[in-house]
């Protein structure tokens, strides 16, 4: 059977395909600054990128955000150089600090002055600024890894294998207003080198990310009220006297017991015990080498609890603390 062409639509743009999109937040190196990230096709040689926020109800300030890119060849191999590539455009960041004596509502938006003066604006955007360390407050913390991302059409994109991604998603954002950070611990869109679904993933959680920090892991420590995180980075060397090492006792060490009773760990791969299959296969139940070190940190600064992704079930486990020596 022959096609044949029935009509032609008029030619489709976008009305403005630079304009600055998914904005993310993120707790600074302190508790007190917050950064916004965002995505935009204006250049430094274009326009100069900005975030105008403040208190809701009250005058608006704007700080400057600095903006970065990367090209095919930071890439390091195919596909992501290859039929992965895709222009991420630009990536812009502000970060500024927020000093309240309790949570209280910001107000921004992102924003681009054009060198002929006009401006370019975002939609409006809210978040509440983090509670101080030991603040005798509700903090309300989401944790989970190996989310993935999915199209809602259906449509068979490459890596779209996580449809509950969309499960989880909805329901964060149909309860943004009961939790006050999101702890994305590894394995974020599965992107695996087609750069175009990251833009995909940050499209679908914009409404979580805008709202509140968005922390994805490996390797910092971060404060919210009466927790202190410290997050590890399993992808590089976390035994004695390599250089995580003395990052995590630092970080575990900085905690002010006082101030801050919970004391979280966090990681991507399981460094403490699983029961999956494969782990069982090895005989590990866990990430080769992974506990031995680690158990000691966690003994020495009374760890409360540590959370890993990276199996893709829920499972957890009773204190443990040198079962290979109690099982001898």
């Amino acid at each position: 059977q022959s096609l044949k062409l029935v009509a032609v639509s008029n030619y489709i743009s976008f009305a403005n395909p630079k304009a600055p999109l998914y904005p993310r937040l993120a707790q600074g190196n302190s508790w007190n600054e917050m950064t916004v990230t965002w995505t935009s096709g204006y250049n430094i040689d274009e326009a100069t990128p900005f975030v105008e926020w403040g208190l809701k109800g009250h005058q608006q300030g704007r700080t400057p955000g600095g903006t970065l890119t990367f090209t095919r060849n930071s890439m390091c191999g195919s596909p992501a150089r290859t039929v992965g590539w895709h222009d991420p455009g630009f990536i812009h960041r502000f970060f500024e600090g927020i000093v309240a004596k309790h949570p209280v509502m910001y107000i921004y938006k992102l924003g681009h002055i054009l060198n002929n003066g006009s401006y370019i604006w975002s939609k409006t955007y809210s978040f509440k600024s983090s509670p101080f360390p030991g603040q005798d407050s509700l903090q309300r913390v989401i944790i989970f890894g190996d989310m993935g991302k999915a199209e809602r059409d259906g449509s068979n994109e490459y890596a779209n294998y996580q449809p509950g991604s969309l499960n989880t998603t909805d329901q964060l954002i149909n309860d943004l207003e009961n939790y006050d950070i999101v702890i994305h611990i590894g394995d974020i869109p599965y992107a695996n080198g087609y750069i175009s679904q990251w833009d995909q993933f940050t499209s679908q959680v914009e409404p979580i990310a805008s709202a509140v920090p968005y922390m994805a892991s490996p390797w910092y420590s971060t404060d919210s009220g009466m927790f202190h995180f410290c997050i590890a980075d399993t992808e590089h060397d976390w035994r004695k006297g390599s250089e995580q090492y003395e990052f995590i006792e630092k970080c575990l060490a900085s905690a002010d017991r006082q101030k801050q009773p919970w004391l979280i760990f966090a990681a991507h791969r399981p460094l403490g015990y699983s029961s999956n299959e494969w782990y069982g296969e090895e005989g590990s139940f866990e990430e080769p080498m992974g506990r031995d070190d680690m158990q000691r940190l966690w003994q020495k600064y009374k760890v409360d609890i540590a959370f890993y992704g990276h199996v893709h079930s829920y499972e957890r486990s009773c204190p443990i603390y040198q079962p290979h020596n109690a099982i001898s």
